[in-house]
C-alpha cells in the first residue's frame, strides 16, 4: 500500500503574528520537525503544501527533499491546501493520502507510523486522530475518499468528511496532539 504524506503549511498564521512555519525548534523549524517525522515514517513519499510567505519557508526546508505544492488559493482556508494537494498526487498511484499539519509537534515518526500500520489493518476505512470528544488529522484518507476530498471548501479542512463518515472510521487511542495557534502556545512548547 502506498501512502503519501501531506503536510499542511500554507497558512498565513494570523493569530501568532508570525510565519509559524518558521518558527525555531529542536535544531530546526516547527515545519522542518515535521517534515523530518514524516520522512522517518513508513510512508512512501512527503509533499508540502504552502501559499503564505511561500519562498522564505521554501528556502527553509530546501534542503528535506520534500515536494512542494504551491496553493494559490491559501486565503481561501485549509479546505483549499487538501484541494491542492489532492490534485498533485492523485494521478501519482497512492492508495492513501496522510494528511497532517505543520503545527503539531507532537506528531512524531511513531504516531505516523502508528496511523500508517492501523490504516493498513483497514485499508478502505479513514484512519483518524482522536481528541477525546471529536476526530481530526493527522488522518488518513483512503483513494475512494479523494472525490470528497477534492470538493472540500473553506476552512474546515477535513472535518465534514470526518463527521459524515464516522461508521467508516478507526479512531486512535487518544494522544496530545497540541496545536500551536499563539505566541503563548509557542512559549509553553520551549519552555
Amino acid at each position: 500500500m502506498k501512502t503519501a504524506i501531506l503536510i499542511l503549511a500554507a497558512g498565513n498564521s494570523t493569530r501568532m503574528g508570525t510565519a509559524k512555519q518558521l518558527l525555531p525548534y529542536k535544531n530546526t523549524t516547527l515545519l522542518g520537525y515535521t517534515i523530518e517525522q514524516a520522512k522517518q515514517s513508513r510512508a512512501n513519499a512527503t509533499f508540502c503544501v504552502l501559499g503564505a510567505s511561500a519562498e522564505p519557508i521554501k528556502k527553509s526546508i530546501e534542503n528535506y527533499e520534500s515536494e512542494i505544492i504551491l496553493n494559490p488559493n491559501f486565503n481561501d482556508g485549509l479546505s483549499s491546501s487538501i484541494v491542492a494537494g489532492i490534485n498533485e498526487i492523485k494521478n501519482k498511484g497512492f492508495n492513501s493520502v496522510l494528511i497532517i499539519l505543520a503545527d503539531q509537534p507532537n506528531v512524531n515518526s511513531n504516531y505516523l507510523d502508528e496511523l500508517l500500520k492501523t490504516s493498513q489493518q483497514n485499508p478502505l476505512k479513514i484512519t483518524a486522530s482522536n481528541y477525546n470528544s471529536k476526530i481530526g488529522v493527522p488522518a488518513i484518507f483512503p483513494k475512494n475518499y479523494f472525490n470528497q476530498l477534492l470538493k472540500l471548501e473553506g476552512d474546515k479542512g477535513a472535518k465534514n468528511i470526518l463527521n459524515n463518515n464516522k461508521a467508516d472510521i478507526i479512531k486512535m487511542p487518544s494522544f496530545n496532539l497540541t496545536d500551536i495557534d499563539t505566541k503563548e502556545d509557542y512559549q509553553n512548547l520551549i519552555s
